[in-house]
């Protein structure tokens, strides 16, 4: 049974250490859409253009996609995307949903192509729909 709690607005993120793909979904709906790409530095994210996002869309909740290797296993930005999303979530006062991610950013290239700047919005896209999928 869906949690009331959780209705709404949700926004999903691709973390990467130069850039996160941002997706925007509704559980209304189920669906996601490609939102944006945050610049990222050494995995130091863009904080005011998070917060404008956030302060823009108002999700109920953040999902954060935590990559691992295809056998579950940590990888090495493993650890820096639950990192960013601890802080994420605290920063904003955001529930905090994490999901296994493998492979999206493969998967929306193979949608889009190269165009890098489109990948990982739409990697974010995966994400959240996943998420939503599973929820």
């Amino acid at each position: 049974m869906p949690n009331p709690d959780l209705e709404g607005t949700l926004l999903g993120f691709d973390f990467g250490l130069k850039r996160i793909g941002v997706a925007v979904g509704q559980t209304v709906t189920q669906t996601a859409s490609p939102l944006a790409v945050v610049s990222s530095r050494d995995g130091v994210p863009d904080w005011s253009h998070l917060k404008q996002l956030i302060e823009t869309w108002q999700p109920v909740a953040v999902v954060v996609g935590l990559p691992l290797h295809l056998d579950g296993s940590e990888q090495a930005l493993t650890q820096s995307a639950r990192k960013f999303a601890q802080r994420l979530s605290g920063r904003f006062h955001k529930r905090l949903f994490l999901i296994e991610e493998q492979l999206s950013s493969r998967e929306a290239e193979a949608r889009l192509g190269k165009n890098l700047q489109a990948v990982d919005a739409h990697a974010a896209q995966i994400i959240l729909e996943n998420w939503l999928q599973q929820r």
